[in-house]
């Protein structure tokens, strides 16, 4: 399969997975297995924290008059009502710093198991039921209607429920965030959009330190290794501009989706793709792609 066959292909799995609550570093590490892409190759290192910048780069896009919107209202917000501690706008940055802190002090675990195909398959299936069960017993009527009445607990209990999704590949942030919204009072659309703008910074601030960690001296198959060619280039580029194509209309549809269907479609989906891969690691007993 060619290089730029093969990124069209990636550009599209991340696109479409990144912020829907199926788990993107789920599908790339899967996508990854079966297309016997080598995991210790600087090249496709790189390209992988690469689109994963495409994708972040649509949700400004997307969200872009809403982000002015926000800005124009700080501190009062949109109603009056809001503080510089209350403000949507710092709500998120309040859960970014609940997620951040955790995930950085647990860096080793986190990569220790960001390639096993075990922990993956079983974070889609118990994430599956979890966002079942949660979606069916704490769904709409719910008392938050809007980011703009969300409290402090219910933004640090999100923050907080992030991290899962950092330790446990395969759990997804925005299922993490969803089903969190939902047990603290919110409504889908609510949690949802909460997702999304929480997604920003925390998105932002993982792929950044990992360029970082890969440029530094010493990295093991770092950025440092890679020799850019032409071809190298285009290959980057396909799956960054692939990458932010579809993850803007995934993130279009699934606004308009949520708005009138529930999550059950996904949990039933993770679940079944829990369970085959378990299955597929129980009777293939491979080793990580080196």
């Amino acid at each position: 399969m060619g290089d730029f066959f093969l990124s069209f292909l990636l550009g599209i799995v991340e696109g479409l997975t990144e912020f829907l609550p199926v788990s993107s570093t789920a599908h790339l590490r899967l996508a990854e297995q079966l297309m016997q892409i080598s995991l210790a190759d600087g090249f496709w290192k790189m390209y992988t924290i690469v689109i994963q910048l495409g994708a972040i780069l649509c949700l400004p896009v997307y969200f872009w008059n809403r982000i002015l919107g926000m800005l124009s209202t700080f501190p009062r917000g949109e109603r009056g009502d809001r503080t510089w501690l209350t403000h949507p706008l710092s709500l998120v940055m309040l859960a970014f710093v609940c997620t951040a802190g955790p995930a950085f002090l647990m860096t080793k675990i986190i990569g220790k198991h960001l390639e096993s195909l075990s922990i993956i398959g079983m974070s889609l299936f118990v994430g599956g039921i979890v966002m079942y069960l949660v979606d069916r017993y704490f769904s709409q009527p719910a008392p938050t209607q809007h980011m703009e009445e969300m409290s402090l607990f219910q933004a640090v209990w999100i923050g907080f429920c992030q991290v899962l999704s950092a330790v446990f590949p395969g759990t997804s942030r925005s299922m993490s965030t969803i089903a969190a919204g939902q047990l603290s009072g919110m409504t889908r659309e609510a949690a949802l959009e909460f997702s999304f703008f929480l997604s920003i910074p925390t998105m932002a601030a993982a792929t950044l330190y990992d360029l970082y960690k890969s440029l530094k001296p010493g990295a093991e198959a770092g950025l440092a290794t890679v020799v850019m060619d032409a071809h190298n280039w285009i290959t980057l580029g396909i799956g960054f501009v692939v990458s932010f194509v579809v993850a803007y209309f995934a993130v279009k549809w699934f606004m308009g989706w949520v708005r009138e269907h529930g999550l059950a479609p996904f949990a039933a989906y993770r679940i079944v793709l829990g369970l085959a891969v378990l299955a597929w690691v129980m009777t293939h007993p491979l080793p990580a792609v080196q």
